[in-house]
């Protein structure tokens, strides 16, 4: 049976993610936003998209609980503590027509704006961050961010850590629907967008 991502797949000849030995991330960086990304494994062991006032800067929701969004945020706070709730906000201030407008919003909202996926690729995109997905087997990097579309129309964001040792096969960290866990992306999805978004002065 065809899926739209065994379509996608097949339609590009080569797989999304090409299973190969696990291969360490070169820079430290990519090593430090895995590491604090799994540290969210066990913790964060639900999943709740309600939405929330946050506090400003540092607003999270609490720990146990979050969206694929969440992991993101809280890898990069961990790992670097850069605060994607600020440099989303602020971006989306400075140039908010640049943004989707799928929520109907007038202007910038620091509670929920960057954890919607949209957004995050809008602001990465504007960053000059975006690579080519698939892309090639040698360009893929352990800390690269993949979005898509789950059954061709829910956003999802995940954590690309490296390539299972045993099989090969592409491993995440990410939300899906059951708390932060590292695994294969097994869902129906499509769409897939890639960025490398390496901390200041990095």
């Amino acid at each position: 049976m065809w899926t739209r991502r065994s379509f996608l797949v097949s339609a590009l000849g080569l797989p999304l993610l090409p299973p190969l030995p696990l291969v360490e991330a070169e820079n430290v960086w990519t090593k430090k936003l895995v590491r604090a990304a799994r540290k969210q494994i066990g913790v964060t062991t639900g999943y709740d998209p309600a939405y929330v006032t946050l506090a400003y800067p540092g607003g999270d929701i609490p720990r146990e609980t979050g969206v694929c969004t969440d992991v993101v945020i809280r890898a990069y706070r961990d790992a670097f503590d850069v605060d994607l709730q600020v440099l989303v906000h602020d971006d989306m201030t400075a140039a908010f027509g640049s943004y989707p407008r799928s929520w109907g919003l007038t202007r910038a909202d620091r509670n929920i704006d960057h954890r919607r996926v949209p957004n995050l690729e809008r602001y990465f995109q504007r960053q000059g961050l975006e690579r080519d997905a698939p892309g090639t087997r040698d360009d893929w990097q352990a800390g690269d961010l993949i979005t898509m579309r789950l059954g061709g129309r829910l956003p999802h964001i995940a954590i690309f850590s490296g390539y299972d040792p045993l099989t090969g096969n592409a491993m995440f960290i990410h939300n899906i629907g059951g708390g932060t866990r590292e695994d294969e992306l097994y869902a129906d999805y499509d769409t897939p967008r890639r960025f490398r978004f390496a901390p200041p002065a990095v």
